[in-house]
């Protein structure tokens, strides 16, 4: 199977059990999906059901369940989701839809993600026509927090090396580190489990949390030996399951990675800041191959079919560009844009509308060239929703804008936009706007 076409599953599988945190048992059936698609859960239990897509923007912060990784769109949450993606994103499956009847996978009794992997193994892995295109390290990214490091190299191919440190006797320093690719996942990082201290097992009973837990599916540590009557799987088992997790969390870049991704004693938290800063970091799509569609336009591109002119255009550069899905762009902001003049005098802060209204023009540059002639139409307003401000945007900083269509009906559009500074969300809001022809 060549490394460089997408890929994904022959033929539905599913599979069942509880959820970790939650104990709610659930039905999973994971289904092939067209290229492009990329992996998107499906909340077949509401009504209608919601998609979710695997991706780092659909990652909320505030989560109050502790050690997952949590998705969330349209206020539908799907917790631990780390396991499903290690599994999918190792065996090289780029493209699928994970139907979902709960709000937590599974665990089918196990604490690895080997049942996942046994199971879309059974039902064939397939490439597609469409190249894939990795993310290529092209420098060094560095994350520090708190004592935790995570770092990106240029490397030729997919290498992720982890240690921890714990103060713990029998798990003390582990490190291990492998080259990623189906038949080493799937040998050597898959079947490690889930692993807690006793203290923090019952911390986390306290609170509510774990209600799926049992010494089935995790290995519990208390003091020098394991509570569980199994042996360990391997003797770094441990840290071989840290790299399960992130190899999970990684996948919330959307594509594959090709690069060596370093980490000392990361958690999912990190993995996800750090998901941020490598988009933010590299931004824009690889080269595309001659002849295809380009994808990247500076503003002389954007003034092309966009109205706005100084000083109120606000995109520099799309980077990204999916017709009819998704638009990525940056507005750099100086401290000669005009507005500073009086908001504030001595505390120059980015007016939150402005905001709102350069998440608009760079999602407007995605309706726009979706239509015939541009130059005959504008974009208008026509509704503003769950908009959040998270962090004040000063001069030097870089606004990544980030926009998703969710429905385009007639002359008619959702958006669901959100602005980041470096790697961190500094705003949100869902974006109602309509087209019409000019005047």
């Amino acid at each position: 199977m060549s490394a460089t076409s997408q890929c994904t599953i022959a033929a539905p599988c599913e599979v069942t059990g509880v959820g970790l945190h939650t104990g709610h048992r659930t039905l999973m059936r994971f289904k092939p999906a067209p290229e492009g698609t990329g992996l998107v859960f499906r909340r077949t239990d509401l009504e209608p059901p919601v998609d979710v897509p695997a991706r780092i923007e659909f990652a909320p912060r505030d989560v109050a369940v502790p050690r997952n990784t949590t998705l969330e769109r349209h206020g539908a949450r799907i917790h631990t989701v780390e396991h499903v993606l290690a599994a999918l994103s190792g065996l090289g499956i780029d493209n699928a839809y994970i139907e979902i009847d709960g709000d937590e996978p599974g665990e089918p009794h196990d604490g690895s993600c080997a049942p996942y992997v046994e199971v879309l193994r059974r039902a064939g892995v397939v490439q597609q026509a469409a190249l894939r295109r990795p993310l290529e390290v092209r420098e060094t990214v560095s994350l520090q927090q708190d004592g935790v490091e995570v770092t990106a190299v240029p490397y030729d191919g997919f290498r992720v090396s982890f240690t921890i440190h714990y103060d713990n006797p029998l798990i003390a320093t582990q490190k291990a580190s492998f080259d990623i690719d189906p038949e080493t996942f799937a040998r050597e990082i898959a079947p490690a489990r889930t692993f807690a201290l006793m203290s923090e097992v019952v911390e986390l009973r306290e609170r509510g949390f774990i209600r799926g837990g049992t010494l089935d599916n995790a290995v519990v540590v208390d003091g020098d030996h394991i509570v569980n009557d199994v042996p360990l799987r391997f003797p770094d088992e441990f840290v071989r399951h840290k790299i399960l997790d992130l190899l999970g969390d990684l996948a919330l870049l959307g594509r594959p990675l090709r690069g060596h991704v370093i980490a000392v004693r990361s958690g999912h938290r990190t993995n996800a800041d750090f998901v941020r800063r490598m988009l933010a970091t590299h931004q824009g799509p690889p080269p595309r191959p001659k002849g295809e569609a380009k994808g990247l336009m500076d503003v002389r591109a954007i003034l092309e079919i966009m109205p706005h002119r100084y000083p109120i255009m606000l995109v520099d550069r799309i980077l990204e560009l999916e017709d009819g899905k998704r638009v990525v762009g940056i507005k750099n902001v100086t401290y000669n844009e005009p507005f500073f003049q009086g908001h504030f005098p001595g505390l120059p802060v980015m007016p939150a509308v402005l905001i709102i209204e350069a998440m608009a023009q760079c999602g407007g540059v995605l309706l726009m060239n979706s239509v015939d002639d541009p130059k005959r139409h504008l974009m208008y307003f026509a509704g503003i929703d769950k908009a959040r401000f998270r962090k004040p945007v000063h001069p030097g900083d870089q606004l990544r804008l980030e926009l998703q269509l969710v429905r385009f009906g007639g002359t008619v559009c959702k958006m669901e936009g959100k602005a980041f500074v470096d790697g961190d969300l500094v705003a949100e809001a869902t974006l109602l706007s309509t087209i019409a022809e000019r005047p």
